[in-house]
């Protein structure tokens, strides 16, 4: 039997390659997705292989992470639940994707991940893997009483290392849980579980990565000016710049004065609320100048039928339903009405807010002479047509308060 296991070289992996090989009697291949982690990779071959591996992948996917993943998502001005830019849902249909293709590379007969039984990303990993390669089998050893009872915590876990002869630094647990990428930072649990626990607080700020807090940013605010093209970024500052350029550079800007950091109680999709801290510096700004490119140039109907969707659209990201038919119908509706979203957005960042500051488009849909309380030179609005359109839109609040009247 051979598996394909996703794997990061951390201790958790470390022990379920080992405990996967020896429980399954299987030849385990590792594969580690660099998406802007920027996790040490450098010796991870060789640590796989010491661990058990028959063998290792290791793939950076961050230009397809930004092209494909991201920015289609950004386009679609989704966000979950009015506030989480879905960095962590984003990313593990790309590593599912990319495990599918090694297991049939390989011939393998199942993937492995170590998602947890009480999480969002063991549903996302195994959606993907059920859309791309129906027949394989996927396995998750912690929704495996065996794996459980052995490994009731992380002592136990670091003893196997030592056992097993594995290469893990044992070190005492950080007080919460983080995930990176390139599009942004979570952290969860230990002290996080708190909802009332302040993470923002200055006693916190070892905890945060990309941005510092904005209480420490300049003190002078910075203009930024991105380039759009059919919904894609595609300059900031006027330098041409491929999807992961843009994520890069601006995740530095971001960072550097402290926007996009959201605090949040979230509704996971296996039923149980969670609280999580996010860092998304370079997607808070693509998000916000993205949707003031589009108050420009998008079709009033289109926008408000575009946005009726936004909830749906994030959910099916949240849920892992990234390659579902109905994300891809929704992603064709999103396609048409970004065909006119181009031009310049400059924004201004200060003390972690984002400003909109300018916006100009060839294919404006506003007009100055329409929209002036002076006189219309252009004479494509007369005002006594109001009259009427009031007084047809008025008629049926005044027959239902007529009836009112009668009960």
């Amino acid at each position: 039997m051979k598996i394909v296991l996703a794997y990061s070289g951390g201790l958790d992996t470390s022990v379920l390659l080992a405990w996967l090989k020896e429980t399954y009697d299987a030849e385990v291949i590792a594969f580690c997705a660099n998406i802007g982690q920027e996790e040490e990779l450098q010796g991870l071959n060789a640590k796989a292989q010491r661990t058990g591996a028959s063998k290792v992948y290791i793939d950076d996917l961050q230009e397809e992470f930004a092209r494909n993943f991201i920015f289609p998502m950004m386009r679609a001005g989704a966000i979950y639940e009015g506030q989480y830019f879905l960095g962590t849902s984003i990313a593990r249909p790309l590593i599912a994707k990319r495990m599918v293709e090694i297991a049939r590379k390989e011939k393998a007969q199942a993937l492995a991940h170590g998602a947890t039984g009480k999480g969002n990303d063991q549903v996302r990993f195994e959606l993907t893997a059920a859309a791309l390669s129906p027949n394989v089998d996927v396995i998750a050893p912690w929704r495996d009483e065996r794996f459980r009872q052995q490994f009731p915590g992380r002592q136990e876990m670091i003893h196997y290392c030592e056992e097993k002869g594995i290469p893990v630094q044992a070190s005492a647990k950080q007080p919460y849980s983080m995930d990176r990428n390139l599009l942004h930072i979570s952290y969860e649990a230990g002290m996080l579980e708190d909802p009332w626990f302040d993470a923002f607080a200055a006693s916190n700020k070892k905890m945060f990565t990309l941005s510092v807090s904005p209480e420490d940013a300049p003190n002078r605010s910075e203009y930024v000016t991105l380039e759009f093209r059919k919904g894609n970024c595609v300059a900031v500052n006027g330098r041409k710049l491929s999807p992961l350029g843009v994520m890069k550079v601006l995740n530095k800007l971001g960072g550097k004065h402290g926007v996009g950091r959201v605090d949040m109680v979230e509704n996971r999709f296996v039923g149980m609320k969670s609280r999580g801290v996010y860092e998304t510096p370079g997607g808070a700004i693509l998000h916000f100048a993205h949707r003031q490119m589009e108050s420009l140039t998008m079709d009033r109907e289109v926008m408000h039928l575009r946005d009726s969707l936004i909830p749906r659209y994030s959910e099916l990201v949240y849920y892992g339903f990234w390659f579902s038919p109905e994300r891809l119908a929704l992603q064709a509706l999103v396609e048409e009405s970004q065909k006119n979203v181009s031009g310049t957005v400059r924004v201004k960042l200060y003390k972690g807010g984002i400003y909109a500051a300018g916006r100009k488009s060839p294919l404006s849909l506003y007009h100055p002479d329409i929209a002036t309380m002076e006189a219309d030179p252009t004479q494509a609005y007369n005002q006594d047509d109001a009259t009427g359109f009031i007084r047809l839109n008025a008629l049926r609040l005044k027959v239902a308060a007529q009836v009112g009247k009668k009960t």
